[in-house]
């Protein structure tokens, strides 16, 4: 069981730090991606030439820039869900919210480029079992309340 529930308004009101903080991790994990190409391509190079000497400054100023990537991206992450919502996926920008429907844990599924959150999911449904949300459910309080607003 999740430490927070949300409503529908209460994770729409995270929705513009959550969109923030997302782009930012999306952007750091482009650069650790670059980087770990680049690195791959190193090693690479250095089994090819066998014997030759690797630009070893070089090699550890690029693993040094991806060891600072990594915690940075591990830090905007961390942000995003010490509010309380989970990142699933960042390559796709998709963010769910823990609320309560008819009794049971579900999430409130939002994705980067959508302007609400429209839909929801079981908690091992995912992404492909996303379902519209219909406007006319009660409003969930976080309290236990039976459905989603």
């Amino acid at each position: 069981m999740s430490e927070k529930y949300f409503n529908r308004e209460e994770a729409e009101e995270l929705l513009p730090i959550i969109r923030r903080s997302l782009e930012k991790a999306r952007e750091q994990k482009r650069s650790l991606d670059h980087l770990d190409q680049e690195l791959a391509a190193a090693a690479a190079r250095i089994m090819m030439l066998g014997g030759s000497i690797p630009p070893y400054q070089e090699l550890i100023r690029k693993k040094g820039e991806r060891e600072e990537s990594v915690a940075r991206l591990e830090e905007v992450v961390n942000h995003i869900q010490e509010t309380g919502c989970i990142v699933k996926d960042l390559d796709a920008g998709l963010v769910d919210f823990p609320t309560l429907r008819d009794g049971r844990e579900v999430y409130l599924c939002w994705k980067l480029g959508e302007k609400r959150i429209e839909y929801w999911h079981g908690i091992d449904e995912g992404f492909a079992g996303r379902k519209p949300l219909d406007d006319k459910s009660e409003e969930d309080d976080a309290s236990g309340s039976s459905t989603i607003q």
